[in-house]
């Protein structure tokens, strides 16, 4: 495996166990009990070649790390479908500023295909197609707005009291979430919002792949070794990439223009979905740490073995020989970011969220910045890039990569939409 020695981290030498006398796992949070690590670097080959430009980038090492990441980490998905479409409801809405469209989306022409379901808010009266926010959720399409007109989904949902039962979503559910979602303000910028919830395409946990598109999918996945097979992850970014087919289509907005946007195992859902398909514009993480923006080899927080033994139908089987072990895997996240480059990325951390590793996120988005430059574009804080972790609620948005630590916990708040939003008005409105 290839290393790259400006990387390198000194660490203590003496791995920390993860689990106490019971066998439960213990997260460590102490810096200095970091085991020693470096780091695979992004611009050298599996043979040892240095990438000295852009054109070597994209014809030899951006494909082979997509490889390695698909192979060893989320897992190959099946080719890419046709789908369908039908128009389920429209009507205008949040105070007649804007257009609310239910539409349904088939992963194929068959009435009997698989489907998932858009919930499109755009401004009224644009004079032109607008970008949009693509994004999966939660806890259903009618847990982002109270309107009881929004149908209540009947998928299989996680147990929540109050709001579901029997895995199955109550009216009290609606516009439970509301409070993540400021669909005015993205109005107001001049932006769509596009949302599909998250179990429509897989639903989170685990049945062995037979439920959702896995199972629609499972003669064509056949011919994928096992081990190499998509996890709940690549089947959630692969129908995102299904929903941009259709926004391509959609003449209310402007499908060259979509930011992919994703909270926690969704953070790490939009990283896989903007580094395997580069029609996205742009890529947001928010608080989405191991597997997602922040550096596995750091060990610190949610770990490797950890997220494989909670929650193992997320990535695919070869990723289960990292489980303490993360040095052996031949990448790690922040070669995850610079497959995006040279689309905008952004990645934002809270300071309460140490269980995904603000400063193992950030680190990650400073160690993709090298390759963004190769491309010839700006990286992290554009031509000032920083020289340490920036102060809580104080955002890099000016380069290719965006950067924020915000004050608070594991969530989304308007704070971090109105960095997104900035940030899209640099990337998408160009």
């Amino acid at each position: 495996m290839n290393r790259l020695p400006l990387l390198a981290v000194a660490g203590c030498l003496l791995i920390t166990p993860m689990v106490n006398a019971q066998g439960k796992f213990v997260a460590n949070y102490d810096e200095s009990k970091i085991p020693a690590y470096s780091l695979p670097d992004p611009l050298v080959t599996e043979a040892g070649e240095p990438v000295t430009d852009a054109a070597m980038w994209i014809a030899k090492r951006r494909p082979e790390l997509l490889q390695l990441f698909a192979t060893q980490v989320y897992g190959t998905a099946p080719p890419a479908c046709e789908i369908s479409h039908r128009l389920v409801s429209a009507k205008k809405a949040i105070g007649g500023k804007a257009i609310r469209r239910e539409v349904d989306v088939r992963f194929g022409a068959a009435d009997e295909a698989h489907a998932m379901r858009l919930l499109i808010y755009t401004p009224k009266g644009a004079e032109d197609s607008v970008p949009a926010f693509l994004t999966l959720n939660f806890q259903g399409n009618h847990s982002v707005d109270p309107d009881p007109t929004i149908a209540l989904n009947q998928n299989w949902m996680r147990s929540r009291k109050g709001t579901v039962k029997n895995n199955r979503a109550l009216a009290a559910a609606r516009g439970v979430a509301a409070d993540r979602w400021p669909v005015e303000m993205i109005i107001d910028r001049g932006y769509a919002l596009v949302t599909i919830y998250y179990g429509d395409i897989d639903p989170d946990f685990d049945d062995g792949f037979g439920n959702g598109v896995h199972g629609q999918f499972e003669q064509q996945a056949e011919s994928i070794p096992q081990k190499e097979r998509w996890g709940s992850i690549a089947a959630w970014a692969y129908g995102l990439s299904r929903a941009l087919d259709y926004l391509e289509q959609d003449k209310l907005i402007d499908g060259s223009a979509v930011a992919v946007f994703g909270h926690s195992r969704l953070g790490k859902t939009s990283l896989w979905a903007g580094a395997s398909d580069p029609r996205f514009k742009m890529v947001i993480s928010n608080d989405s740490g191991c597997g997602g923006a922040a550096l596995s080899r750091r060990a610190i927080g949610e770990t490797v073995g950890r997220i494989n033994t909670s929650f193992p139908h997320w990535f695919c089987d070869n990723f289960l020989q990292y489980n303490r072990n993360e040095d052996a895997c031949p990448v790690d996240q922040h070669q995850l970011i610079s497959l995006i480059a040279p689309r905008a990325v952004y990645v934002a951390s809270a300071t309460e969220d140490l269980w995904a590793d603000p400063k193992g996120e950030f680190l990650a988005a400073l160690y993709a910045d090298p390759v963004y430059r190769l491309l010839g574009t700006s990286g992290l804080g554009g031509s000032n890039p920083p020289a340490k972790m920036p102060a809580p609620d104080s955002a890099i948005k000016t380069g290719s990569i965006g950067y924020h630590l915000r004050t608070g916990k594991h969530d989304v708040t308007d704070y971090d939409w109105a960095q997104y939003l900035d940030f899209a008005d640099l990337h998408l409105k160009q």
